[in-house]
């Protein structure tokens, strides 16, 4: 899912970054009122798209006091500076802003505005948060993973209920994502090495995670790649009925490396080879019409 834990039993003196700080603003500073434990969230992801700095562009405190147990939203792009005791143990929570369902606007809201530990919601998501954190990154797949997705869904609790939008409103948190690699697929259709593993890679996510988004729609990555491949030679052959390229041409320009397997899958999709279908269309379609 693209989350990252870092657990630190000293005091280091940074928070774990993903870039270098956005230059247009100044980081805020994180000030500890006490020695303990403390919790943050960076989130990746949204530098580059960031808004102005007018009437509606982020709000940067210059200090944010944190106790103990306190929770803290930070963009990992410009994480804040830390003024902390010399004995304090901290514990990271990095994940992608599509991962939580925020925008760039969102994570400029977020940042800086910590959830107390004594709040409704710090009392009950503080600890178990911490006993995650510890869980997860000693855990092994698929335990560690069903941990982590655990861990960002809770996460994107917190972030709803800090934005103040009702959660039953809210979208779901793999949405956004899914929309990207939606986008991914249909911009890199003719690559032939396109497959579920640079899919993940490319999106910061675990294959495991990228076949459930799908599977949560009920298909598959290999299954949606295909359709849209053969949705494409589909469209191809209807345009190019007049012309001179071959089947085997529109079919290994569009990933499809065999063309008996391109017959065999297009006519069990389409209940026709695709010469049929080219005569078919070739026929019925006057030039200049649609």
């Amino acid at each position: 899912m693209g989350l990252d834990i870092v657990v630190s039993g000293t005091a280091p003196a940074e928070l774990p970054g993903a870039g270098r700080p956005y230059p247009a603003r100044r980081a805020h500073r994180l000030v500890a009122r006490d020695s303990g434990e403390y919790l943050f969230v960076g989130i990746r992801g949204a530098a580059g798209v960031r808004g102005g700095s007018g009437a509606h562009g982020p709000r940067q405190p210059e200090d944010v006091f944190l106790g103990p147990g306190d929770i803290c939203f930070y963009d990992a792009h410009g994480p804040a500076t830390l003024d902390f005791p010399e004995r304090f143990r901290m514990k990271v929570f990095l994940v992608p802003y599509e991962s939580l369902g925020l925008d760039a606007a969102d994570v400029a809201r977020l940042a800086g505005t910590p959830v107390p530990r004594v709040s409704r919601l710090g009392s009950l998501l503080s600890p178990f948060l911490s006993e995650l954190a510890d869980t997860a990154s000693s855990s092994r797949p698929p335990v560690g993973d069903l941990l982590a997705w655990n861990a960002v869904n809770v996460l994107a609790t917190l972030a709803t209920e800090r934005l103040g939008r009702d959660a039953t409103a809210t979208p779901d948190a793999r949405t956004p994502l899914r929309a990207r690699i939606l986008e991914f697929i249909d911009l890199h259709l003719t690559d032939e090495d396109l497959s579920p593993e640079t899919i993940a890679g490319a999106h910061h996510i675990s294959a495991r995670y990228l076949h459930r988004i799908f599977q949560d729609e009920g298909t598959t990555v290999g299954r949606w790649i295909q359709r849209r491949r053969l949705e494409e030679c589909r469209r191809d052959l209807m345009i190019r009925a007049r012309g001179g390229r071959t089947i085997a041409a529109v079919a290994n320009r569009w990933g499809f490396m065999s063309a008996t397997h391109f017959s065999r899958v297009f006519r069990a999709a389409y209940g026709m080879s695709p010469s049929e279908w080219r005569d078919t269309v070739g026929r019925g379609t006057p030039t200049g019409r649609r």
